[in-house]
């Protein structure tokens, strides 16, 4: 177990060292200049502007500032909101997409692995065919346009719900179904496809033929050997939910995360598009890294396993 923890956590820094360098040289090496808009500057402000944040140096330099900044925490100011830091923003902006994350997590993660143990159980049958045709529904429909129908619908319509912005609970419903549509959808899907597998082997089998009720069959046996390729999935997918939905956020009008990177983009903020694309980054590698960590506990056969 030891050594196993230590292969996984050296390929986790070793993952952030490449990601950082790889967005900076990127970021770097994209066309334009962040303080350039649609109004022409003089070429003394210009220069003044990147003589104060540490443009005019050589690439080098202002690379190895930036790795030591990171591992600081400290991940530069906003070129664009003067007084403002690339961490302060991510503060601010976090706790937001976290909430909503969270919230949409649940739902996807509760109501996937509800819907795929069920169709697994009554194969073939209408419920089978019911919960699959809602995963090839969620599965093809992006959020973005989820998020439009369900505004239009729940907001405009019948109005139940409010049609944007953030603060009471009910305003994160709207926005979570749009983001809990699309997980939901794989997660059913993973879960059956390995839960028929698991059904059919002999020591289910046996566990039938000794007398076991169906919930204990599927509850204490199959759906434990069938969570490993969702528990995978799971990985990315947290981090990918609680960093916030990029247009989810844009267009239920959320201070998230994702809105600010969105704006960022819009502004050529290259410091915040490298800081929240790192911060990303670490909360993905992160995540991968605890995912890791519970497979032995969910089969304890792959500490002991050999690793390529």
């Amino acid at each position: 177990m030891k050594n196993y923890l230590i292969k996984k956590g050296a390929v986790l820094l070793c993952s952030l060292f490449l990601i950082a360098t790889a967005t900076f040289f990127l970021m770097h090496a994209i066309p334009g200049d962040p303080f350039i808009q649609d109004k022409a500057i003089p070429e003394e402000i210009l220069s003044s502007l990147r003589r104060h944040y540490g443009l005019d140096q050589p690439l080098h330099i202002q690379y190895l500032k930036y790795l030591k900044g990171a591992l600081c925490g400290d991940l530069g100011p906003s070129f664009k909101y003067e007084g403002r830091t690339v961490s302060g923003i991510i503060s601010d902006g976090f706790p937001v997409s976290l909430a909503l994350g969270l919230e949409a997590l649940f739902l996807s993660v509760t109501a996937g692995i509800t819907l795929g143990a069920a169709a697994a159980v009554y194969r073939s049958r209408w419920q089978d065919g019911a919960a699959m045709l809602l995963a090839v529904l969620w599965i093809s429909v992006p959020s973005f346009v989820l998020a439009t129908f369900l505004q239009y619908l729940f907001a405009m319509k019948l109005d139940l719900l409010p049609l944007a912005r953030w603060g009471t609970f009910s305003h994160t419903l709207l926005p979570a179904l749009s983001l809990a549509a699309l997980p939901t959808a794989v997660i059913a899907r993973m879960t059956r496809a390995n839960m028929v597998e698991v059904l059919g082997q002999d020591f289910i089998l046996t566990a039938r033929a000794k007398g076991l009720s169906l919930f204990s069959v599927i509850f204490r046996h199959a759906l434990k050997n069938s969570l490993l390729p969702v528990l995978t999935y799971l990985g990315p997918l947290t981090a990918t939910i609680l960093t916030g939905s990029f247009a989810v956020e844009k267009i239920f009008g959320i201070p998230g995360l994702g809105q600010w990177f969105v704006t960022g983009i819009m502004n050529r903020d290259y410091t915040v598009i490298m800081g929240v694309t790192l911060f990303y980054s670490a909360l993905l590698t992160f995540w991968v890294f605890i995912i890791d960590l519970v497979y032995p506990l969910v089969d304890p056969r792959i500490c002991h396993a050999k690793q390529p």
